[in-house]
């Protein structure tokens, strides 16, 4: 706490001291819905356990306060303003004696430039963020109709890697009207054309869909809400898609629902925290489905390495006709698995734990999952691999391997249970 107030900055991050205030002890089971002490957990019954309230966080920060006058006090500061910029006041002794600050030289970060009195040393500017110039105000413009009477509406589109977030703001105007249901599908189709900024298709909503002929930067997707994101290449391209970049990193971040298409390969962290969204991608980088807690994310080419790190739900299929997947896969938290014919998923009573990806819940065989999704991405992008593996789609589906999350499979299997009285059978 010390630190946060002596490092002369215009802003804090408390960290986790406000959540110990409210009750956590730091079990870093998090991601597991496990929490003993019901912080960070769906878990109704562990939800009953937690003792926190607003009025602790409140006072904590009460006592922080008082920390920092009596702090300012003996430093002979009157006004918190005037710490920041003051680097003369850090204690520096501790840091540079420590034995991994041995031969580091910190004067040029500690250095304070002499300039004049009236010189600002603080944030006095507000940042223009240029939002009146966002591409979102023309599609807004464009889709009108639909936004307003629900009527359909599909037009063409130039973007630029300096178009950043496209597709938040649009979708803001359509929640405030519709809600979290948004549109019937594919009410708003925009075909754009060009290189997108970051977070193309960002909270994208529900009766949204965004056909990128071109391709994105990082974090496309991210929290969709719904939409529909189609990354393709353009026509006259002679690459392969499985060896193409054809988006960056942290694509889908924290994606709760909706669909995606990538006729090419992905960067790094790949729908990490996805928790809904069914995505079909030709490759990606190390670390795919990082914190997966939901959603459906099919793979058609290779993936780096530690796939599924922290994976506690939804369900992954990965294109290995090599056998060398297990090698690049994180199995602490998944099993890996054959793709069953529905034939044999339903011999097996297994239709009792089936994975559910469509919206409005309805279950299906890892099969048919598998093959729609790969139907559906050809249709939408004209993908060369798609194709190639429906018009082969026996040997095909044997070279899949699914990626299930233990803890995901138990929570199916109870839930089953309680639905079906299948106690005994699973």
């Amino acid at each position: 706490m010390w630190w946060s107030v002596r490092c002369c900055a215009d802003e804090f991050g408390f960290a986790t001291a406000p959540l110990v205030v409210e009750g956590c002890i730091m079990m870093r089971k998090c991601h597991l819905n496990t929490c003993p002490v019901g912080v960070a957990t769906q878990d109704p019954e562990l939800r009953k356990k937690f003792a926190g309230d607003p009025e602790h966080v409140v006072r904590y920060f009460f006592f922080v306060a008082e920390e920092v006058r009596e702090i300012m006090a003996r430093l002979g500061i009157r006004k918190f303003e005037d710490l920041i910029g003051r680097s003369d006041l850090l204690d520096k002794k501790t840091a540079i004696e420590h034995w991994k600050a041995r031969g580091l030289d910190f004067g040029k970060i500690f250095h304070q430039p002499d300039v004049p009195a009236d010189v600002p040393r603080l944030a006095v500017d507000r940042q223009d963020h240029l939002l009146g110039k966002a591409l979102d105000h023309k599609l807004i413009e464009q889709a009108k109709p639909a936004i307003e009477n629900g009527e359909r509406v599909s037009f063409i589109s130039q973007i630029r890697n300096v178009n950043r977030s496209v597709g938040a703001m649009l979708s803001g105007e359509v929640a405030k009207k519709y809600g979290h249901e948004g549109l019937p599908e594919d009410t708003i189709h925009i075909q754009f054309t060009g290189t997108a900024g970051q977070s193309f298709g960002a909270f994208l909503a529900h009766g949204i869909t965004l056909d990128l002929v071109g391709e994105g930067n990082d974090y496309v997707g991210k929290g969709n809400a719904g939409g529909r994101i189609i990354v393709r290449r353009p026509n006259n391209f002679r690459g392969f898609g499985p060896e193409h970049i054809i988006v960056g990193n942290t694509v889908l971040f924290g994606a709760t629902s909706g669909e995606a298409y990538f006729n090419g390969v992905a960067g790094e962290r790949f729908c990490v925290r996805n928790s809904g969204v069914a995505a079909v991608v030709e490759g990606l980088g190390d670390h795919g489905c990082e914190y997966m807690t939901g959603g459906t994310v099919v793979v058609l080419g290779e993936t780096g390495r530690n796939f599924a790190a922290g994976m506690s739900g939804g369900v992954a299929y990965i294109y290995d006709p090599d056998g060398t997947f297990s090698v690049r896969c994180n199995t602490a938290m998944v099993d890996l698995e054959p793709v069953l014919t529905t034939a044999e998923q339903t011999g097996k009573l297994e239709k009792a734990i089936w994975h559910s990806v469509v919206r409005g819940g309805e279950q299906e065989t890892d099969e048919a999952i598998l093959k729609r999704l790969i139907e559906n991405h050809f249709r939408h992008t004209g993908s060369q691999r798609a194709k190639a593996l429906l018009e082969s789609w026996p040997q095909a589906r044997v070279a899949f391997v699914k990626v299930m999350p233990k803890e995901y499979r138990r929570a199916l299997k109870e839930m089953a249970a309680k639905t079906s009285g299948l106690v005994n059978k699973i």
